[in-house]
């Protein structure tokens, strides 16, 4: 079932069980979500904790998330286990730092960003940032839903980011990989080989030398993979180190059964091995840049193209909590950056930014638009707008823009919410009414039989 090279490669770890790891990767994967802390405080009924991650768990099966009105509300989102060590890095090695800068090089689909987001606090920022424009969309897509309003998402290679030297303290790449770790999935059996593994080794050196004078002096590089391939873990770690002033760091894992520490010539790694710990195989090493590094200074920029008018500025202030310094206008949106606003125009201008933050509204003519990114967002007033909670198959026919009745609407605008968490908005309009949930978001699946429902059940 598995490449020979690979199988023999991996009796010659001496940090490996290779028959109990090849029995694990038959099995089928774990099902594990990691919680929302900003909206939604509920436990699922019969799940485990995730030791290294306070709002990881597992469940006992893989229910539907697409007909789960509580996902695209953006209260959990489905994350591996071992990914979500994230928690025990900050914990242990960056604490309660205000105003951090975070990139997330290789952010797509959202689960590493989400939960970064959540570590640095309201006052960091994070930059989330995927290659690949349709990657880029789910990304996007992914940040709107948790609502968090402190990421930036950019579309950019990793050379664009050349102009940011010393502006980051922390910088994590999970770095694309030969995807050993994923190989309970055929198609990455299928796509793995030797070659490919070496090509894969070259790629993350490059991703590593050009991320490394984009960190500040003392910041820290967590570098990961879902590959077991010694040649893209620790070898390219032990090779930054021999490059660069740098020291690998020591996490303290004696309270999670089964993660093995790996010490290559005083590089520290983790590894995350099935048949040893519940979840997919992963790789992760933190890095501390000793050198001296001058750090950019975003410049004063013109900013009367942008400013909100009077009338922008009323309807913001009225709709959302965000402090008025971070109001933006580009053209009829008006945004609530996720940093300053001057900072914000060095990076327009030196990165492909595909969300700045959280929309507000827009502006047609002399009346505004809530965005939909506002009703999923931690800074929405919900007070200044009339609330209309919908039972399970009313959601999911919002959610898939099917028509369906809401007798009792008052005028203009109403928020939609299932068990009182925002969903999105609609408008009255005379006896109808309007449903702004975006078309590229609606479900397409068919909805469930009543009392059909495979979604999560909560505590």
């Amino acid at each position: 079932m598995f490449p020979e090279d690979f199988t023999k490669r991996i009796r010659t770890q001496k940090y490996i069980d290779p028959e109990s790891l090849l029995r694990s990767l038959e099995e089928p994967s774990p099902v594990s979500i990691r919680t929302n802390p900003g909206k939604w405080m509920k436990t699922p009924l019969y799940a485990e904790p995730v030791s290294w991650c306070k709002s990881g768990f597992y469940l006992d099966s893989r229910p539907s998330f697409t007909l789960d009105p509580l996902f695209h509300a953006g209260c959990y989102y489905p994350r591996e286990a071992s990914g979500m060590f994230m928690d025990q890095v900050f914990e242990q090695l960056v604490g309660s730092v205000e105003n951090i800068r975070v990139l997330d090089l290789c952010a797509a689909p959202g689960g590493k960003s989400t939960q970064l987001s959540d570590l640095i606090g309201d006052s960091g920022v994070l930059i989330s940032n995927e290659v690949i424009k349709s990657r880029s969309s789910v990304l996007a897509e992914t940040i709107i839903k948790w609502g968090k309003g402190n990421t930036i998402v950019t579309q950019n290679d990793a050379s664009d980011f050349s102009a940011l030297h010393g502006y980051f303290d922390t910088i994590l790449i999970d770095a694309p990989c030969s995807g050993e770790g994923m190989f309970r999935d055929k198609i990455a059996i299928d796509e793995w080989s030797t070659a490919n593994t070496r090509l894969c080794e070259a790629r993350q050196k490059r991703l590593i030398s050009e991320m490394w004078p984009l960190l500040k002096e003392n910041g820290l590089l967590v570098y990961s993979t879902c590959t077991f391939n010694p040649g893209e873990n620790e070898e390219n770690i032990n090779w930054l180190i021999k490059k660069n002033e740098a020291v690998c760091l020591q996490l303290n894992i004696n309270s999670f059964k089964g993660i093995t520490e790996i010490d290559f010539n005083g590089v520290y790694g983790y590894g995350f091995y099935p048949g040893k710990i519940r979840g997919e195989g992963f790789f992760i090493s933190v890095i501390r840049k000793t050198s001296k590094q001058d750090s950019v200074r975003p410049a004063s920029s013109k900013m009367n193209e942008f400013k909100t008018d009077k009338n922008d500025l009323a309807t913001a202030e009225k709709w959302c909590i965000k402090d008025p310094a971070r109001f933006f206008k580009r053209g009829e949106d008006i945004t609530a950056l996720a940093c300053p606003v001057e900072e914000y125009m060095f990076l327009f201008r030196n990165l492909t930014v595909r969300n700045g933050g959280t929309q507000i509204a827009t502006r047609k003519k002399n009346d505004f638009l809530p965005s939909h990114e506002l009703a999923l967002s931690g800074i929405i007033r919900k007070s200044s707008f009339p609330i209309v909670d919908l039972n399970y198959a009313d959601a999911i026919a919002y959610l898939r823009r099917d028509n369906f009745s809401l007798p009792d609407l008052d005028d203009s605008w109403n928020l939609i919410t299932f068990k009182g968490v925002n969903l999105g908005f609609v408008k009255n309009i005379c006896k109808r009414f309007n449903n702004y949930f975006p078309v590229e978001w609606r479900i397409r699946m068919n909805m469930p039989e009543p009392g059909k429902e495979n979604i999560i059940q909560w505590d």
